[in-house]
Order: C-alpha cells, then sequence, then structure tokens
C-alpha cells in the first residue's frame, strides 16, 4: 500500500508540472511575450515544492506560519503564476492575461498577488531576500524554511555569494536554495553550462551543504529536499535541467529565451505535453491551516531630545541616539550596518539590543537585500553606511521599492564637508540616487534636535525613507520642543524687505545663517529656509518665498544634478530665477571649511552670490 501511494504521488507531481508546462506555452504565445523555456526547465522544481515540500496554507498565503517562496529568476513568473493557480490563489482564466495592462501578473513578479512578498526579475537579489526571511523566522522563533530559486546565469553575480557567505556565517539552517542548471542564459550559454562540481566546490567553499540532482526527476527532487532539512548549515541544490524541456522542438535551444513561440508552435507543444498529461487522483499532504498570525501595523513612535542651544553634536550621532531610543518602543525593530557602526552611530543600538543587531560587513549589496527579506515578515529595518557605498546597492533600492518596502535607510558622512578622506568617501550623489526611488522620502537635518526627530519621521513612514547625516558636529540650533514634518521645512531668517532667499539644508544651511547674518549687518535682508525635507519640498514656503523675494539660491553640499537645487529649481523656476551653488569642480582632501570655500557654498561664496545678484537686479 505504501509503495502504491507514493507512485501515485510521483505521478501526481509529474502531472502538476506538465500542466505547469501547458500553461506556460498558453499564457506567453497569449501575451506575445514571455519566458516559456525558463519556465518549462522549473516545472518538476516548482511541482514538487508547491505540491510536496513547502508547508503552507493555500487560503491564507499572508501568514507568517508558512514556509517562503522567493522566485530569484523572476523571469519564470509563468512556472510561478501556474502554481498559485494550481492551488487557488488565482484563477486559471486568469493567467491568459499575463502581461496585460490591467493584469496583476506581470512580466516579472511584484507583491500585487498573495504568496508574492517581493518584487524579483533583476537578476542576482533574491537569495539575500530570501536570508531576510529565513533570519525573521529565526527571531521570532517560527520553525518554517524559505526556499529560493535561482537561476544559473545569475550565479555570476556577486550578490548571490555575499549572500551566500552572510547565511552560512547566520548558520541559516532553515533556508534551501535550488539552481536551475539549465545551462542556457539569455544570449550564449552561461559561465559553467552543466558543470555542477563548479557549483558545489564553490558553494562549499562558502559553508553551504551542497546537493546534486536530475532537476526533472520528482524522486530525486524529494530526496534531495529532505537531505537538505538534515543539515545544520544553508543548503544548495544543484538541479541539472533541460530548457524547454518537456517540449521537443524546444529542448537545450538557443535563442529562446524570453521569446514566446507562435501559436502554430503553441498548438504543436501543446499537443505533444497533453499526451503527457494524466489526470492523478492525489491530496497534497503538505497544506496546513495556519493560526492566522499576521503582519501587525507599526505603531506610530515619538521621542523628546535633551540638547541645548549651541551644543557641537553630529546629527550622524544623534541618529544613533534616535535609534536607541525608538528600540525600547518597538520591540520589532532590527538595525543593520555595513562595518561602519561607529561612524554611523548605530552603536548605540547595537551594544543595547545586540539581539536585534546584525553586522552585514562590507556587502552592502547584501545588506539591502537581506533588509527587504526582514520587512517583508514584518520587521521595521533601519540601516546605514557611508553614503557614498549605497551607491553599490542602487538596483536593490530600486527593485526595494517596488516591492513596497518599507526601509528606514541612512547614509553617513556626505558631501565634501568629510574633509581629509577624499572623494572616495564623500557622498555627493546620494541626494539623486534617493530621490528618483519611487514613493521614496529624502530628509536631511542640520542639528541634533532635526535628526533625532527627523529618524522618528522615518520610523513612521512606511515606504523607503532616507537620513543623510553629516560627519562634522554642528551646532544646535532648534528647541528641544521643535517638530519636523515630512514634507515641511523652516523658516530660520525673513522679513519683509528680504531681497533673495537662501534655501539650504545640512551643513550648509549653517553657512547660510552665518551669511544672513553678516549681511544683515550691511543692511541686506535675505530669507533662510531649511529645506530640511528635500523629497517632498515644502511646496507652500518655497512659492510663497518665489513671490516675495527676487531670485533664490540653493547652497548644498552634493553635486548639481539631481540635488536640492534641481529639485527646487522645478518646483519655483517658473516663478522666480533659482542659482545652484554646490559641488562644481573634482573634490579632493583637505579641511572641512577649505573644501567648502573651495566650491563656493560657505558663508563667503553665498555672501558673493548674493551681491552678484543684487547688482544685476533693478532694486
Amino acid at each position: 500500500m505504501g509503495k502504491l501511494i507514493v507512485m501515485q504521488e510521483l505521478e501526481f507531481l509529474e502531472y502538476k508540472a506538465n500542466i505547469l508546462r501547458k500553461h506556460s506555452i498558453m499564457m506567453t504565445t497569449e501575451a506575445g511575450s514571455g519566458h516559456a523555456t525558463s519556465s518549462l526547465s522549473a516545472a518538476e522544481i516548482m511541482s514538487v515544492l508547491f505540491f510536496h515540500e513547502m508547508n503552507y496554507d493555500p487560503r491564507n498565503m499572508s501568514a507568517l506560519d508558512n514556509d517562503e517562496f522567493v522566485l530569484s529568476k523572476g523571469h519564470a513568473s509563468p512556472a510561478l503564476y501556474s502554481m498559485l493557480a494550481g492551488i487557488g490563489v488565482i484563477s486559471v482564466e486568469e493567467l491568459l492575461k499575463l502581461r496585460s495592462f490591467d493584469s496583476a501578473l506581470e512580466g516579472h513578479p511584484v507583491p500585487r498577488i498573495p504568496g508574492i512578498r517581493i518584487a524579483t526579475g533583476s537578476l542576482g537579489q533574491g537569495l539575500s531576500a530570501g536570508l531576510g526571511m529565513a533570519l525573521s523566522m529565526k527571531l521570532d522563533g517560527i520553525k518554517r524554511r524559505v526556499y529560493v530559486l535561482l537561476g544559473d546565469a545569475e550565479m555570476a553575480e556577486g550578490s548571490v555569494w555575499e549572500a551566500m557567505n552572510f547565511a552560512s556565517y547566520l548558520k541559516l539552517d532553515n533556508l534551501i536554495a535550488i539552481v536551475d542548471m539549465n545551462r542556457l542564459g539569455q544570449s550564449a550559454p552561461t559561465m559553467f553550462q552543466w558543470d555542477s562540481n563548479t557549483y558545489v566546490s564553490r558553494a562549499q567553499a562558502f559553508g553551504w551543504n551542497t546537493i546534486t540532482v536530475d532537476g526533472h526527476s520528482i524522486e530525486q527532487l524529494i530526496n534531495a529536499f529532505n537531505d537538505a532539512k538534515k543539515s545544520n548549515k544553508p543548503a544548495l541544490i544543484i538541479a541539472k535541467t533541460i530548457k524547454g524541456k518537456g517540449v521537443s522542438f524546444l529542448e537545450d535551444k538557443d535563442g529562446f529565451h524570453g521569446k514566446a513561440v507562435n501559436k502554430e508552435d503553441a498548438r504543436k507543444a501543446i499537443d505533444e505535453l497533453d499526451a503527457k498529461i494524466k489526470p492523478v487522483e492525489w491530496e497534497p499532504e503538505n497544506f496546513i491551516q495556519t493560526s492566522q498570525r499576521l503582519i501587525e501595523k507599526d505603531k506610530t513612535k515619538s521621542l523628546t531630545t535633551n540638547y541645548k542651544l549651541g551644543d557641537q553634536v553630529a546629527t550622524r550621532e544623534a541618529y544613533g541616539k534616535a535609534l536607541e531610543k525608538l528600540g525600547e518602543q518597538d520591540h520589532g525593530m532590527v538595525v543593520l550596518d555595513g562595518d561602519v557602526k561607529n561612524s554611523t552611530f548605530t552603536e548605540f543600538f547595537f551594544k543595547k539590543y545586540p539581539e536585534r543587531s546584525f553586522e552585514c560587513f562590507i556587502a552592502e549589496q547584501n545588506m539591502i537585500g537581506t533588509a527587504v527579506g526582514l520587512q517583508a515578515r514584518g520587521k521595521h529595518v533601519f540601516l546605514a553606511t557611508f553614503a557614498s557605498f549605497l551607491t553599490r546597492a542602487f538596483d536593490q533600492m530600486r527593485m526595494a521599492a517596488y516591492s513596497n518596502a518599507n526601509l528606514k535607510i541612512s547614509g553617513s558622512h556626505v558631501g565634501v564637508s568629510i574633509g581629509e578622506d577624499g572623494p572616495s568617501q564623500m557622498g555627493l550623489e546620494d541626494l539623486s540616487m534617493m530621490r528618483t526611488l519611487f514613493n521614496s522620502v529624502v530628509l536631511y537635518p542640520c542639528d541634533a534636535v532635526s535628526a533625532e526627530k527627523l529618524t522618528v519621521g522615518s520610523a513612521n513612514y512606511d515606504k523607503i525613507s532616507y537620513i543623510r547625516t553629516t560627519r562634522p558636529k554642528t551646532p544646535v540650533i532648534y528647541n528641544n520642543e521643535e517638530e519636523f514634518e515630512i514634507g515641511g521645512s523652516k523658516v530660520l531668517r525673513s522679513s519683509k524687505d528680504d531681497k533673495v532667499t537662501i534655501v539650504a539644508a545640512g551643513i550648509t544651511l549653517h553657512e547660510a545663517i552665518k551669511a544672513a547674518d553678516e549681511l544683515n549687518k550691511e543692511g541686506i535682508n535675505i530669507r533662510v529656509i531649511d529645506a530640511y525635507s528635500i523629497k517632498p519640498l515644502d511646496k507652500r514656503t518655497l512659492l510663497q518665498a518665489a513671490i516675495e523675494t527676487y531670485s533664490i539660491v540653493t547652497v548644498e553640499d552634493h553635486y548639481p544634478e539631481g540635488g536640492l537645487g534641481e529639485a527646487v529649481s522645478g518646483l519655483v523656476s517658473n516663478r522666480c530665477p533659482v542659482y545652484m551653488l554646490c559641488v562644481k569642480s573634482m573634490p579632493h582632501s583637505g579641511k572641512p571649511g577649505e573644501l567648502l570655500a573651495e566650491q563656493g557654498i560657505d558663508k563667503n561664496g553665498i555672501i558673493k552670490k548674493v551681491k552678484e545678484i543684487l547688482d544685476k537686479e533693478v532694486i
């Protein structure tokens, strides 16, 4: 009897694999585009995962008690959509709307369908996110696993190996990755083609348990997953497959990646598959009933500050103090850092809450990916590094935005004001980069009070937020009672006789204040606005300044492209002229004051520009 039951299950899983193949051909041909052959190679893997291996509740795919699946090779989305149709999450009819304007079944997966927590498709990122999910399970004491399906082509990505290195370091034995080793990439064979031994030796060197199988053998796959679960290490299953498997004229054929077959060939393919499809009566035994444990909505947070006017405090240090305070209120808060915690001052949180602190070392792409995985299961993730190093992980942040990720990112050591370390350490591109992220908020405090209060604003924002912090100490200019809203600003100097408005943020705001006070002694009144919220800007206050003064001068420790100046100009340029003072010449080592002066973004540079403007105006 036992043997008969096993044989029935094997036949059932093969049946589901071929249904997946049929669906993949049908939906991509109907769409006129898509990755059918990449889906066909993974058919048995997906069938075993969804109908044998993973424990989950098909009626409640958002529950935290489920095993998780991440399709890192996101172009094989037809395979995933077919599985979700097979368990009733979406209808079979919906499959034929693949890639259409009004369908949630996009070309690559995004979290618009239950069972998909993150966006994938930019290759090399899924394993980091899966790592974060597995880590979240460990933190919550949930004894479930995360399964990540990788393409062999994306194994060339360095971010994959960053994730493999970190997963073994964390001893994540609840993380199982599968490589769909189908030999063919998009434009040529993959680096190692079907050389599984190379994948094995490299993965073992990174501390993973490895298992090689025929990826089209249901029995071998079941045994491989059983062996993987016995390991005290993360496991990598290298599954040798054939791209286009199941359709004779597509098998192992180059030139079909991302190419849908025409309707005539689709009919031939479906006829070939129909001959193999034999319905089998079998009830999968891997489905569970969850306890309805879902992600809870984050509670609004606040804090009080205790600084004296004139205190010299770096905003990066105030940021660290805010994290420490927030950690008392929020037990789901997790902080990541990239081996600079004594510079970003996340060390305050690390020392007080070590169980919720993770040193990600110098691997920024994996740090962002891990954060995406953690937040996907409800963690409130703050992460920090030097702003210049975040540029390495822009693609991860871009994809995080498409995942609707709730990430609180801090970039320290910005601009030429960092001084002697030189341009390799100077974040001069970050405002541009972070402003482009969909639904992002970009904040730039100038003192300790605003830094702590804006960190709270970041904590209470549920998409991507970015806080830009400064290396040098700056004086406290705000009272502890002052509040800072996202989308706000502060007018620090104004009168009815203002001729020019200076808009600044961060380090240059202090230079603007000094310039305004000196010009005032000469009888020249200028308005000074602290544009601490760079995205979104305070439209009302800036438009009012554009109407009431002759021109606006923006001052920023950042390159002109995409920074504060361009943001303000885009808002008010049809109302008044906008002049941008920013970093325009090659930066280099030096004292902060020297470097600010060289770029014309110090007090004297501002005074010079204001007088140039007034000399040209008829007032």
